[in-house]
């Protein structure tokens, strides 16, 4: 496959690390500038923007999200509303076991473009073999 046709999807997982520089935020950086540069694309679904969001809230305050925002904003990565197909291929993922229900958005949304989900969250190995995942570190745990 070429470079140019490489989709990922970000699990919440990805942008929580690279925004607290853990060790997966050096692919998550690699992989934003794939796709500004045009070799990738980008994907996250708004639930799992929506996670994001409330980890930014519950470990900085509310006076940061809007920042948080900003900053996803500006990145290289399509963010996918919840309609009814993909909340229903999430359904059919959470009906499997083994996801969390926002999780269940990534894997679906991967599903659907053929993606991969990059992500550290030990929750994707119930789904391995029924979508591509790129496993990011995880920080070490104390």
């Amino acid at each position: 496959m070429e470079a140019a046709s490489r989709s990922y999807v970000f699990d919440a997982f990805a942008l929580v690390a690279y925004f607290r520089n853990e060790p997966a935020a050096a692919r998550v950086s690699e992989l934003l500038r794939s796709a500004d540069q045009g070799e990738s694309s980008l994907m996250m679904s708004v639930m799992n923007w929506g996670e994001v969001l409330y980890e930014s809230q519950r470990r900085r305050g509310p006076e940061d999200v809007p920042q948080t925002v900003a900053i996803i904003d500006s990145m290289p990565i399509e963010l996918v509303d919840v309609g009814k197909e993909l909340a229903r291929a999430a359904a059919q993922f959470k009906a499997r076991g083994g996801l969390s229900y926002a999780d269940c958005y990534a894997a679906a949304l991967a599903q659907r473009n053929d993606a991969a989900v990059v992500t550290g969250d030990p929750e994707f190995h119930s789904v391995e073999g029924v979508i591509r995942i790129e496993w990011l570190p995880q920080r070490p745990r104390l």
